[in-house]
């Protein structure tokens, strides 16, 4: 399977934290536009904002492995050598408070206030 199929399938398998988080950050929401299961290299990330080169990364309990943490950090190292910036977000944090990970995201983006929160 390409990278492209494999977004695509991913897209309509969508996880419930991604499926929240996509609610609050499509539509330029943000300001910027985001792509979601968007292929980049040999990687599909969760989240892409291309203007603003920024990726966030939505992470389960299938993050903890330690193989999994080996290829995570290629994966982010390959990323920013390519000149993004990368964002971890837990899925956990998205289920809880999906405002306060909008916060990050803005703040990620330079685009709050210091003054809130």
């Amino acid at each position: 399977m390409d990278f492209i199929q494999q977004a695509r399938r991913l897209r309509r398998e969508t996880a419930i934290p991604e499926r929240i988080l996509w609610a609050a950050i499509r539509n330029r929401q943000l300001g910027v536009k985001f792509r979601r299961q968007h292929p980049i290299g040999v990687y599909v990330c969760d989240f892409y904002g291309h203007e603003a080169r920024l990726v966030v990364a939505l992470e389960g309990t299938s993050h903890a492995s330690w193989k999994a943490v080996y290829h995570d950090g290629f994966r982010d190292l390959w990323l920013s050598r390519q000149g993004l910036t990368l964002l971890r977000i837990a899925n956990a944090n998205v289920i809880a408070d999906v405002d306060d990970v909008v916060l990050v995201i803005c703040r990620s983006l330079h685009l709050c206030s210091a003054s809130l929160g």
